[in-house]
């Protein structure tokens, strides 16, 4: 009872005696809560907006002018122009300032209007991503901004009418059309990589897109920039074709020129180069700088942790931190290893060397989810030709890159197109001066700086072997110098060196012939066959049936197939000096089934070669790489951060991207 007593007590003492009427100064009139009036901007960083009175509370809740001239949102328009290097200033300063210091009239605020913050963080979304910063929260679009059905004004109206009046200005005089951002010839960071593979979309919205096919082991995002007519369209006759950089994370250069490529073909576009216009309108090209992003920033940091190295030495025998992938794996050694699959069936009748499907075994092996997600990128577009590049000598190596010597030992092992992939190959080294030389002493078998892989250094599980034997791809590698890692003052050298070479391999995709295999009704017959006598290694048609076959110059024997059709064979005469794939086309008549063909059609028909992770391993692949990139993010902060975070008050997590 004493308890309860107290319980009612206590509210009763501290409360404020009341009011009695007879009691004289017992009774006081409320004073009037002062309603909030417009004041002066006083605030230095918003002193050039379009209007000169704001209120307090502002929009995101700070009382007084005092709380938002302390709050860590002042603080970042303050600084945001040094953050992002001058880009998108004054645009984010004056969209914050609409909202911290907002426009008032007849004592209530306006609030900016909703299209102004869309624009703007359409244009500027990339640059916060670039320094790995997330969308300020008090610039969210929908939250603090308003339609103009609502009666906003544009915070950036005389922003704009200056920027109206300057073009108008430039219209005057005849200018030429506008290039893309000047390339910097430095070392990029993963972030600063997909930072400008972004920015660079944006320039050439119109023949350019980005467009991700997974994420590395530590979660960071293996991004691909395409370059066509149509981006993101497989444009009928259209070849597609792939450069890969990166796969070895000590060996940067690849991935540096590929990203200088990238800037280049849109640079040049923009300013007419007739060439280059005419590569992209008629190619589909995919650039990945980056397969093993992981390893490259361990690699530059310097950071010598064994789980990114290994001590293999048959090619790259030294620098091998950041070699590997965060798992430890050699991605150039984890592909499916399809050859030795060839070599065990080369004496047996109707043996195939094309679409051979990956073994069930292979998925009870350590595979990495940079591999993974490259070999779903090939089965998912025809890629027609591909090179990727390393470091550590001058060469162009072609497949096959396993020895056919029963102890494995170096060995010339040529494909079934060895005449196309050295055609192919020295494409490449005869248009870069730099591949005529090699490191150390000569290597045997090499040729002016080609070499057969397998005659170089034999290895199993190679990407371009998997690209030649399990899809319509022909892959060759290219090795660009003798140092893994060359100083920075050497990369403007090394794009000299090669830029008309990546040019040049480009326009080889369009070597050989092209065309489509139909049938009666003038339908494409899709994963028809069509093989040429003399080169036991067939290629297929495409989801509409349309097809391109790299060959060498002369006369060739070409049949096309398909399952309850019967064959059409032509005779094709390739001029020496032909710069564009020739047009052959086939109609196939419905006939019965061909025993012989049946079985021959038997492995691209049946279900082992559309098995593609029987065992549903791509979840556990992404969840692995979401577990690390959560633990990234908890372990590693940005540069900015601790200047930040060091203010006092709340931490301002909402900085961090995926916060």
């Amino acid at each position: 009872m004493l308890l309860v007593l107290l319980q009612m007590l206590v509210p009763l003492c501290g409360a404020a005696p009341r009011c009695d009427p007879w009691i004289r100064g017992q009774c006081k009139a409320a004073a009037a809560e002062e309603k909030p009036k417009c004041t002066d901007i006083l605030l230095s960083y918003c002193d050039d907006m379009p209007y000169t009175r704001t209120m307090f509370p502002n929009i995101v809740g700070h009382s007084t002018r005092r709380d938002a001239e302390t709050a860590v949102e002042y603080l970042l328009i303050s600084v945001v122009e040094q953050l992002l290097g001058g880009q998108c200033n004054p645009e984010i300063r004056m969209l914050g300032c609409s909202v911290l210091a907002p426009r008032c009239e007849g004592s209530k605020v306006l609030r900016p209007c909703r299209s102004a913050c869309e624009a703007a963080h359409k244009r500027c979304s990339h640059a916060f991503e670039g320094i790995q910063m997330a969308w300020p929260y008090f610039l969210d679009c929908d939250r603090f901004f308003v339609s103009d059905q609502e009666g906003c004004y544009d915070p950036l109206e005389g922003l704009k009418a200056e920027q109206e009046d300057e073009a108008a200005q430039n219209l005057e005089a005849p200018q030429p059309q506008q290039a893309a951002a000047p390339i910097q010839f430095t070392y990029h960071s993963s972030s600063q990589m997909i930072d400008i593979l972004k920015k660079t979309e944006d320039q050439c919205s119109d023949i350019s897109r980005t467009y991700s096919i997974g994420r590395s082991t530590e979660g960071r995002e293996l991004l691909v920039i395409e370059f066509s007519s149509s981006p993101g369209e497989h444009q009928l006759l259209e070849p597609e074709m792939k450069l890969v950089g990166n796969m070895h994370g000590n060996e940067p250069l690849g991935g540096q020129l590929l990203l200088y490529l990238a800037q280049y073909l849109c640079a040049e576009y923009l300013q007419g180069n007739e060439r280059i216009q005419t590569l992209i309108n008629n190619t589909r090209i995919h650039i990945l700088p980056s397969m093993n992003p992981d390893g490259y920033e361990v690699a530059v940091s310097g950071d010598a942790d064994s789980n990114y190295s290994d001590d293999e030495g048959d090619r790259y025998g030294y620098g091998n931190v950041g070699r590997n992938n965060a798992q430890n794996i050699d991605l150039n050694r984890n592909f499916p290893d399809l050859t030795t699959v060839v070599y065990r069936r080369r004496r047996q009748k109707g043996f195939r060397t094309d679409h051979i499907p990956i073994p069930d075994n292979y998925w009870f092996g350590k595979v990495a989810p940079e591999t993974y997600a490259v070999m779903k990128w090939i089965r998912s577009i025809p890629f027609v030709l591909s090179a990727s590049f390393h470091s550590g000598d001058r060469m162009v190596s072609y497949p096959y890159d396993l020895s056919k010597h029963p102890r494995g030992q170096n060995m010339f092992s040529p494909t079934p197109d060895d005449k196309v992939f050295k055609l192919l190959a020295r494409t490449y080294a005869d248009s870069n001066t730099a591949t005529s030389g090699e490191c150390g002493s000569p290597h045997d078998g090499s040729q002016k700086g080609v070499i057969n892989g397998a005659q170089w250094g034999s290895i199993s599980g190679g990407m371009q072997d998997f690209n030649y034997l399990h899809s319509n791809c022909f892959e060759v590698t290219v090795s660009l110098g003798c140092d893994k890692f060359p100083p920075e003052e050497e990369l403007f050298l090394s794009w000299q060196d090669n830029q008309e070479a990546l040019i040049a391999f480009i326009e080889a995709t369009h070597r050989g012939i092209k065309g489509f295999v139909n049938d009666e009704e003038g339908k494409g017959i899709k994963g028809a066959r069509v093989s040429v006598r003399g080169i036991r290694h067939d290629i297929t048609t495409a989801e509409n049936g349309d097809y391109w076959r790299l060959l060498t110059p002369g006369i060739h024997i070409v049949t096309a197939s398909a399952p309850g059709y019967a064959r059409a064979t032509k005779k094709v005469h390739l001029p020496t000096r032909m710069q564009s794939a020739g047009r052959v086309d086939f109609v196939l008549q419905k006939a019965p089934l061909d025993p012989d063909i049946e079985e021959e059609e038997s492995v691209l028909s049946s279900s082992s070669y559309d098995r593609f992770d029987p065992y549903n391993q791509y979840n556990q692949y992404t969840t692995m790489a979401d577990v690390n990139r959560q633990h990234e993010e908890r372990a590693e902060k940005p540069w900015w951060w601790s200047y930040f975070a060091s203010l006092g008050g709340p931490v301002p997590t909402w900085l961090l991207k995926r916060h």
